[in-house]
């Protein structure tokens, strides 16, 4: 399992790369897509006992929707629409209690659209736009590490600290100290990386900010696919990725990081939003 989970990420990670620093903005975009709708498959197995049809129309729409996006530059998608992560935190917050209010097929599957679609938007845009003073791939690198780093942090950090649960009823192995430890070494991360390659006209202070909040939202990020994984008693979305599970297992962080991200820089005033 462990060998599987070493060259599946090698793999992945030579691909990202290859595809951050070789595409174009349309042969990324084209690219990002195919994992994006690899994702959107596995979530139809999560709308309810749809047919293999209904699931491939689902994917459709995902794919027209995104389409769209690209072709007429909805902002709005980027700009405002991340700001309803608000309210998947408080779902996540109140379960098993709220299950009826996005478990219904029909709120499944516009929820999909709405986590798939605005974050492969992001990933476009950052890669093609740039952020924070830097070129399209650092910026979009600088800000998945900005997950990473948390991810790691609260890896270590709850295991040698963790005591208080974070949300038992989610994600039991999650813990408070876990969750600082993330934050700290994230915001290391920011800081030292900011201080070697950012220009100092971006502000330290709203990056910071931004930063902070991207981070945890991440974290409700992966904890919502969690509770919607536990709700239909499936242990990964998928097993495209051996060793890994599912694309959305890998994603779901992102999926939250990623357009708040952008939204929060555009409120911030920073480079790279809106």
């Amino acid at each position: 399992m462990l060998k599987h989970r070493v060259i599946t990420a090698i793999v992945l990670f030579v691909i990202v790369l290859g595809a951050l620093f070789g595409l174009e903005r349309k042969g990324f975009a084209i690219a990002a897509a195919a994992f994006f709708l690899a994702a959107g498959w596995e979530w139809t197995a999560w709308i309810g006992r749809l047919t293999a049809v209904q699931r491939g129309a689902w994917l459709a729409v995902l794919a027209v929707l995104m389409l769209a996006i690209e072709a007429w530059q909805w902002t709005a998608v980027l700009k405002w629409l991340p700001w309803a992560w608000l309210l998947l935190i408080y779902w996540v917050v109140r379960y098993p209690n709220g299950t009826t209010l996005w478990s219904k097929a029909p709120v499944m599957a516009v929820l999909g659209l709405f986590l798939l679609a605005p974050t492969w938007a992001a990933v476009v845009h950052l890669k093609d736009q740039g952020a924070l003073g830097l070129n399209g791939p650092w910026a979009l690198l600088f800000i998945m590490l900005w997950v990473w780093a948390a991810d790691t942090g609260a890896y270590f950090a709850g295991r040698t600290f963790g005591k208080n649960k974070l949300a038992p009823k989610v994600s039991p192995g999650k813990t408070v100290e876990g969750l600082v430890g993330g934050v700290l070494l994230s915001l290391l991360v920011v800081q030292v990386v900011a201080a070697l390659w950012v220009p100092e006209s971006v502000s330290r202070f709203n990056l910071l900010l931004v930063a902070l909040l991207t981070i945890f939202v991440s974290v409700f990020g992966d904890l919502f696919e969690s509770m919607i994984k536990r709700y239909r008693g499936v242990k990964d979305s998928g097993k495209i990725l051996p060793g890994h599970g599912g694309m959305l297992d890998r994603i779901d962080s992102l999926t939250a990081a990623l357009p708040i991200a952008i939204a929060a820089m555009s409120l911030a005033g920073l480079p790279g939003g809106l």
